[in-house]
């Protein structure tokens, strides 16, 4: 089973969803973030993705006050956050907020022994996101593109005990094209942790391939764009899942 969840994007506290992560090239999908959470619990969302995009390029969580309320809008659904997290003090703020699972990506990147502390510290309350373009890191709101191999920093931190790792096709996300399958399959056969996927999905059919790579560990793919324009409700998505 591969569990679908919605994405929430924060900018400017409105809901956003941006086109291969940049910034000038967004579209505005709702002003009430909290409004937004209860729709996607009312559909029926077995857990919710937020992303502080204004966190991810300025280097620390922005939208405290819009984060709160979608916990609090959720209710017993959990709830992950990244964007911005680079330090313990953020991981603890987001914890204390409600939030279920804090997701740390370029911090993972740019210093992994740091991490693997965390890590061993925080358990599965702290998942990894991985962003990468044609295989290659990219940190800081993706406006940076390492050298740095994304298996190679997924094996280095599942074999640091990481339990949930997020990997994010930038070249994908927002287009609506479908998911990178290679790059997905590659990555997840590559740990032992589990993924979860991003990036592409446009129609249920998209999560029905994801299914369909028989990787056991593939137990999660994020979809935004598609719910928002109406491609497909989540519960179509959800089926072609489960």
């Amino acid at each position: 089973m591969i569990t679908v969840i919605p994405a929430i994007d924060l900018k400017d506290g409105q809901c956003v969803r941006l086109r291969q992560g940049r910034a000038e090239d967004k579209t505005v999908y709702g002003s009430d973030p909290a409004a937004m959470a209860g729709h996607w619990r009312a559909a029926g969302a077995r857990w919710l993705h937020v992303v502080d995009l204004d966190g991810a390029f300025l280097g620390q969580p922005v939208h405290s006050d819009q984060i709160a309320a979608i916990v609090k809008a959720m209710g017993p659904i959990p709830v992950e956050v990244g964007g911005g997290i680079r330090e313990e003090a953020h991981i603890e703020h987001l914890l204390e907020l409600g939030v279920r699972r804090v997701v740390v990506g370029t911090r993972a990147c740019t210093d992994p022994d740091r991490t693997a502390g965390w890590i061993a510290r925080y358990g599965d309350r702290l998942a990894v996101g991985i962003d990468a373009r044609n295989g290659r890191v990219q940190v800081r709101g993706w406006v940076e593109t390492t050298d740095m191999s994304a298996v190679a920093l997924a094996r280095r931190l599942s074999d640091a005990g990481l339990r949930t790792l997020i990997y994010t096709d930038t070249a994908t996300d927002g287009m609506l094209s479908g998911p990178n399958l290679a790059a997905i399959e590659a990555l997840s056969r590559s740990v032992a942790c589990e993924v979860i996927a991003s990036g592409g999905v446009a129609e249920p059919a998209h999560v029905r391939q994801l299914r369909a790579l028989g990787c056991p560990n593939l137990v999660g793919v994020i979809v935004g764009k598609a719910l928002y324009e109406g491609r497909a409700d989540l519960a179509a998505f959800q089926e072609a899942g489960d």
